[in-house]
């Protein structure tokens, strides 16, 4: 087990949990190494300097060690700042929790660095009141080809035609033309406005994003499309969209 002194990387807070009676694990989604769990000791020691630097949803740039398997060590965080609205409200955390554990799966096979930058942009957005069911909604479209998934969403799969109507056909893997709707009496029989959304959501670059807002309509749709498409053809758990499932009755 190899582990690496010295290292500086960038990193979000996922979260802690105690471990023995002083010390702390700590998981943290690092720019250059992943997922990784680190050993925090002393931390109910009197005068403990990491306190700010450990709490969920803390981010920035960290010295520590890593190791390939088992647990890493932070010697010295830098430049620690904090998501405080996903800190503090509910349903923004359970938004924030479910992009970080679809994350989790996501990266389990390989690790692509762009892909720290998405989360954060992601988070960021929705610190900044970016309406967070959308946001949610991009990472998902973006996570599919993670997952092995990925989708033709920019033309028909049969044909390339990019314009016109369409519907998402599993069978075939992304966009059915109107023209080939007649392939799959068990296509998705979306809406136009939840398509484009699909389509934009797939290329849409989250750093250059000022504004969105869609209609409830069309939000309930996305929802509904997603769920069936990571229901059947990525069928990952994540412990937070139980949560985000509730409130969305709630609010009904």
């Amino acid at each position: 087990m190899a582990l690496h002194q010295g290292e500086e990387f960038r990193g979000i807070v996922v979260s802690r949990k105690n471990y023995r009676e002083r010390d702390m694990l700590v998981k943290i989604l690092t720019d250059r190494f992943g997922f990784k769990t680190f050993f925090v000791r002393g931390v109910a020691k009197r005068g403990f300097s990491m306190g700010a630097a450990i709490l969920p949803y803390a981010y920035g740039t960290y010295l520590g060690s890593i190791s390939d398997e088992g647990l890493s060590f932070i010697t010295n965080p830098k430049e620690v700042e904090q998501f405080k609205q996903l800190s503090q409200d509910i349903e923004l955390n359970a938004y924030a929790a479910y992009i970080l554990g679809l994350a989790e799966q996501a990266f389990m096979g390989q690790y692509n660095p762009s892909w720290y930058l998405n989360v954060y942009q992601a988070l960021s957005l929705i610190d900044q009141g970016f309406d967070p069911a959308v946001i949610t909604n991009i990472m998902e479209v973006q996570f599919l080809a993670c997952f092995g998934v990925m989708p033709n969403l920019r033309t028909c799969v049969i044909c390339q035609r990019a314009t016109g109507a369409f519907d998402y056909s599993e069978s075939y893997g992304g966009l059915l033309c109107e023209k080939h709707w007649y392939l799959d009496s068990h296509r998705l029989h979306l809406d136009q406005r939840t398509i484009y959304f699909l389509r934009l959501f797939s290329a849409v670059d989250l750093s250059k994003i000022n504004s969105i807002e869609l209609e409830a309509k069309t939000k309930v749709n996305l929802r509904k499309t997603l769920d069936e498409i990571y229901r059947q053809q990525v069928g990952v758990y994540v412990k937070a969209k139980r949560f985000l499932d509730q409130m969305a009755k709630w609010h009904l």
